[in-house]
């Protein structure tokens, strides 16, 4: 008798990104078990900046208000020279075009607690503590899960998302290139701090480069660059070395530290993010130095890349084909944030003289330019996270970038509210300025993918009337910035907000044979209750 799955998913770890990769499936109504191998949650405030492509996704999942109640949203880093001086403070680009603040700490045991307070309360998760994995097979019909004392588990998926010592991985025997750091630092989590700053430090001094991390209820963080000697890698450093370090901005006391670790930076990539049916996730898929600050946020950016797409292929609606783009859309983001995240730490973390000085004086250059201070100052130098592979329709206007989520009046609730609330978190099919017979084109596409559709108007028409249509007025200039470069244009919007495709009336053919590669051509109705048209009003109309 053939064995029966136990769940849809399986995903190994009970951290912020498997929790979340967790979230995102059962929102979709994917049925998922969580192994985690520690017997109970550890309190460990090991992330601390949540970024706003990360919030978005917890929109998506339907929990972003529970997560921005533990963030301090919109701060910000102060970077110092060499000399003490302070040189420019980086807080992300303005307005939030994403919906959300750019930059946002937050102590991770908080994040964790939500996060297991929101799958405890959906009936489609089970998580399981004290369950470690020990072994993992996979036949034609899916994975199997061998735990250390609960036996085994069986889904048609699994996500590993347990860390940078990743047992699956180690199972799977799939290796990590890359490089791994010989230099020590010392991060302290204190308690009763009295910093009030909203921002973080970045203090460039080159005798010792350290990092200042205010955050809520009186939690800061410390982290100091070590000495040769002074400490090796652990969680013992010893308190006298603590209290000698922090001496210069705080006393301590021991009972005021609530975590102390001497650790080395990594820097690598998975040599393969997927086997068969098990997918590397987070840290168990790459693992970066902290200074992007984007560990944590490149592990959920993987989360909301795969989990619509599983959730897809499990409901019959995408082909299975879709999931080889899973490593070819994020590898190449990885990557890029993983040589950002080096390149902060050599420049900005120097410990040479005639480096930091060099590095103060061109800053300061930089700053003297309207483009070079936007440069710094909007932090332009992370690596926008756009796809130019995968299930994108390369060559198409806006195809692999992020659509943004500009504010808008919706007249059916009187309220304002953000894109992704009336554009729902399936595709989406938004017209702009297109004319109302024109959405005979868009309908094919629409039929397959089950699209949402927008009716954006940039200009100065009146909206066309649409069967059961939303009305959302423009409110800030938000949708004329954003959509006027699409003008008579359709934008295919896939779940993780990405444009797929982009095309002018006429061509709705031709994306509609793209999309059969990844698509199963089924008749389905639109959602036309979720049918909108979107008015901008132009800021120069007001």
């Amino acid at each position: 008798m053939r064995e029966e799955p136990n769940a849809d998913v399986i995903v190994v770890g009970a951290g912020p990104v498997g929790m979340t990769a967790a979230a995102l499936l059962a929102a979709r109504g994917v049925s998922v078990i969580v192994l985690e191998a520690q017997a109970e949650p550890v309190a460990e405030p090991k992330a601390i900046s949540i970024d706003d492509e990360s919030l978005r996704t917890y929109q998506a999942a339907g929990i972003a208000d529970r997560i921005m109640r533990i963030v301090v949203p919109g701060t910000g880093t102060v970077y110092f020279g060499h000399d003490g001086r302070r040189l420019f403070q980086a807080s992300g680009p303005a307005p939030y075009r994403l919906g959300f603040p750019f930059k946002n700490p937050f102590a991770q045991p908080e994040l964790e607690h939500v996060l297991r307070t929101v799958l405890a309360e959906n009936p489609h998760v089970d998580l399981r503590f004290g369950a470690r994995v020990v072994n993992v097979a996979q036949d034609g019909r899916g994975v199997c899960a061998v735990t250390e004392v609960a036996g085994s588990v069986r889904a048609r998926y699994l996500i590993a998302a347990d860390g940078g010592r990743s047992t699956v991985r180690t199972l799977l025997g799939i290796g990590m290139t890359g490089r791994s750091y010989q230099d020590n630092w010392l991060v302290v989590d204190t308690l009763e701090d009295t910093r009030t700053e909203r921002y973080a430090m970045h203090h460039g001094c080159p005798e010792r480069p350290h990092v200042i991390v205010p955050g809520l209820d009186g939690r800061c963080r410390y982290e100091f660059a070590l000495h040769p000697g002074e400490a090796e890698p652990g969680p013992d450093p010893g308190f006298a070395l603590i209290e000698r370090l922090l001496g210069p901005h705080r006393t301590i006391r021991p009972d005021q530290v609530q975590r102390a670790v001497v650790y080395r930076f990594n820097a690598v990539n998975a040599d393969e993010w997927r086997r068969g049916n098990v997918f590397l996730m987070g840290d168990a898929a790459h693992m970066m130095p902290p200074f992007a600050g984007q560990g944590l946020n490149s592990g959920i950016r993987d989360a909301a890349n795969l989990c619509w797409k599983l959730a897809g292929v499990l409901g019959g609606t995408l082909s299975e084909r879709v999931l080889s783009t899973y490593e070819a859309e994020r590898r190449p983001h990885v990557d890029a944030t993983i040589r950002i995240s080096e390149r902060l730490g050599r420049v900005v973390m120097t410990t040479s003289e005639r480096l930091a000085t060099g590095r103060d004086r061109i800053i300061r250059r930089m700053l003297e330019t309207d483009d070079g201070r936007n440069y710094l100052e909007q932090m332009r130098y992370r690596p926008a996270n756009t796809i130019a592979a995968g299930l994108v329709r390369s060559g198409d206007l806006g195809a692999g970038t992020a659509v943004a989520q500009p504010r808008a009046f919706d007249a059916a609730t009187s309220k304002v509210r953000m894109l992704d609330e009336p554009a729902g978190h399936g595709w989406t099919t938004i017209g702009v300025d297109v004319p109302a017979a024109a959405w005979s084109d868009a309908e094919p596409v629409c039929a397959m993918t089950g699209a949402r559709r927008l009716h954006v108007v940039v200009g100065q028409t009146l909206p066309h009337a649409m069967a059961n249509a939303r009305v959302l007025v423009d409110v800030d200039g938000g949708l004329v910035r954003e959509f006027e470069p699409y003008r008579g244009r359709f934008l295919l919007i896939r779940p993780d907000r990405l444009i797929a495709a982009s095309w002018t009336p006429g061509d709705g053919d031709d994306v509609r044979a793209w999309l059969g590669q990844w698509i199963d051509d089924k008749e389905k109705k639109c959602d036309s209750p979720a049918t909108t048209t979107t008015t901008a009003t132009p800021a120069s109309a007001r």
